[in-house]
């Protein structure tokens, strides 16, 4: 079952985990020492993120690492570039009213 990519990116553990393999590929031992849950609550965010395609495992023997997939996040970024335009605008506009202000003060 194919997940929704911002159902994986809503909970604050799984975006954590994402942090700390986005530099290097991480055991889930190593990424569940990083959390106050167990071992199987990390396992769990995993395999969503795996359903998204955030996460890819590679196997090295009997270890598996888990690494993040940097280009799936361009998703993330296209949904969030039409926001970017109308943020940019209003901070433009909140720019035009200070300067004014500022400039009646003068």
């Amino acid at each position: 079952m194919r997940r929704d990519i911002f159902q994986a990116i809503a909970d604050p553990s799984r975006r954590a985990i994402m942090l700390l393999i986005a530099v290097n590929s991480m055991t889930p031992n190593a990424i569940a020492e990083h959390f106050d849950t167990s071992r199987q609550a990390v396992s769990k965010h995993l395999r969503i993120l795996i359903e998204c395609d955030l996460v890819t495992q590679k196997h090295d023997g009997r270890e598996i690492h888990y690494q993040l997939q940097i280009d799936k996040m361009k998703e993330i970024d296209q949904w969030l570039e039409q926001f970017r335009g109308i943020w940019e605008n209003r901070f433009n506009q909140l720019d035009a009213v200070l300067t004014k202000l500022k400039n009646k003060k003068s």
